[in-house]
């Protein structure tokens, strides 16, 4: 099910809590509402759909992911760069890391390890900002 975005910063800065079992469903409405808000994002949590769960989706080329509980587990290559957001108006500067490591549950709750580099690695270290009530 596709919703509606949310934009209230207190709510947002809300630290999301853990997803469980059942929290599948979510994790399904916020795929749907990444696909539908395509041509202008590439990565949503679980709170800019008024979810304060650790649930994040993201464009990895064609392929919209999600990710259950997701965390860095390790970075490098600091850089600076701007980002938007779909919750919030204009762009910041931040600092993201060229190259990173996440350790996640899949939809089936088994933990996964991957890594990342480049604009995919950028993307999940903002969605996982959101998790943390962390707005750039």
């Amino acid at each position: 099910m596709v919703r509606e975005i949310v934009k209230d910063k207190l709510f947002l800065q809300i630290k999301s809590s853990p997803a469980v079992t059942g929290d599948e469903i979510l994790l399904d409405d916020l795929m749907d509402t990444l696909r539908a808000n395509s041509e202008r994002c590439v990565g949503m949590a679980g709170n800019m759909i008024g979810v304060s769960k650790r649930i994040i989706a993201f464009y990895a080329g064609p392929f919209v992911i999600g990710m259950l509980n997701p965390k860095l587990i390790s970075k490098s290559g600091p850089y600076e760069t701007e980002e938007g957001c779909l919750s919030l108006d204009g762009t910041r500067k931040t600092i993201r890391y060229e190259t990173i490591e996440v350790e996640y549950e899949d939809r089936q709750f088994q933990r996964k390890k991957m890594k990342y580099s480049g604009w995919t690695a950028q993307i999940i270290q903002h969605e996982i900002d959101h998790l943390e009530g962390i707005l750039i």
